[in-house]
């Protein structure tokens, strides 16, 4: 059975900083590109960024560049997503996404989210 766990959400004060883990299991997970998305009240969801499968490639939304920060552990079949400089914009439910193509099929795996609240 796949699943996809969130984990380390939570309350922090504007400036603060929070990581989230994603533990993964049921499927190869080293075999799988991994994003973080965010979605906030009444907003569509939006990618905050990702990871290649084997760590070395990052990228990230405008917003959060240069204050949130994606790795991963394929050994423990984790990704993270370290959050700094947080702002009240950045209040949403927080969902890991594992992807993968073979052949044209994609396959698309999401945890069911972990909610972080930025406020003083």
């Amino acid at each position: 059975q796949v699943q996809l766990v969130e984990s380390g959400g939570g309350l922090v004060q504007p400036g603060g900083s929070l990581t989230l883990s994603c533990a993964a299991s049921g499927f190869a997970f080293s075999l799988y590109a991994m994003s973080w998305y965010r979605q906030a009240p009444g907003k569509e969801r939006e990618l905050v960024g990702s990871i290649s499968r084997g760590g070395g490639t990052t990228n990230y939304g405008d917003s959060m560049k240069g204050r949130f920060s994606i790795s991963r552990d394929n050994s423990k079949n984790t990704v993270y997503l370290q959050m700094n400089s947080l702002r009240p914009e950045d209040t949403a439910v927080y969902y890991c996404n594992a992807h993968f193509e073979v052949f044209g099929t994609p396959y698309s795996y999401w945890g069911q989210g972990t909610q972080v609240t930025v406020s003083s």
